[in-house]
């Protein structure tokens, strides 16, 4: 089955947006599940997010960056190129 462009788009933001949270975790120096357990989550929920295998809501945005004390801005720098 062939992707089209708008799902390989959102794919791509996935990627970098998770990318965006492992860099900004390992900056913390936060394990996956110590990031996890700052917002009532399974270790590799949060796993799956940095490999772009799950979205995530708003809410779950904004209590990551929340944790990670950074802007939800930073979580998404780039994803939009």
């Amino acid at each position: 089955m062939q992707q089209n462009s708008s799902d390989k788009d959102y794919q791509d933001f996935l990627v970098i947006l998770g990318k965006n949270i492992r860099k900004f975790r390992k900056k913390k120096k936060l394990s996956q599940e110590q990031l996890a357990f700052g917002f009532n989550s399974a270790r590799n929920y949060i796993g799956c997010i940095e490999r772009a295998e799950k979205t995530l809501s708003l809410k779950t945005l904004y209590k990551i960056a929340k944790i990670l004390d950074v802007r939800v801005e930073d979580l998404l720098k780039d994803t939009m190129v």
